[in-house]
């Protein structure tokens, strides 16, 4: 802290503060692990994860649950929280954007192109138990 101006002043930017804001509205979170990834996810979210066999339009249960917070109580498990789980609705499945590998070998005349889709699932999560 220093003295500017007659008041004292924190040194950190004021924007900085503007990325914490929408923690700090959330009263509840947890962080779920799917397909070898973890989000850290919040009722009323929409994310996009790997592919999963639920139909579109019904609910998804995630079991492996690795955290949660509630209203500053926070449980966290090793490796999961007991009888926690997160509820969502499957949206929509759909294909990620199209990447592409390309190998060559210069002055040998070999060429490969590899393209890949993702397969995806859209989901918004409607409830944390736990």
């Amino acid at each position: 802290m220093d003295r500017k101006n007659g008041k004292w002043m924190i040194d950190t930017p004021s924007c900085f503060w503007w990325y914490l804001h929408p923690f700090w509205e959330t009263t509840m979170y947890a962080v779920i692990e799917t397909g070898g990834k973890q989000y850290r996810v919040a009722p009323g979210d929409t994310l996009e994860i790997e592919r999963v066999e639920t139909e579109a339009g019904k609910p998804h249960t995630f079991d492996r649950v690795l955290l949660v917070e509630n209203d500053g109580k926070i449980s966290v498990g090793a490796p999961t929280v007991n009888s926690a789980t997160v509820t969502a609705d499957v949206t929509q499945h759909l294909r990620g954007g199209k990447t592409i590998a390309f190998k060559m070998r210069r002055r040998k005349g070999y060429h490969r192109t590899v393209g890949h889709r993702q397969e995806l699932t859209r989901v918004k999560i409607t409830e944390i138990k736990g």
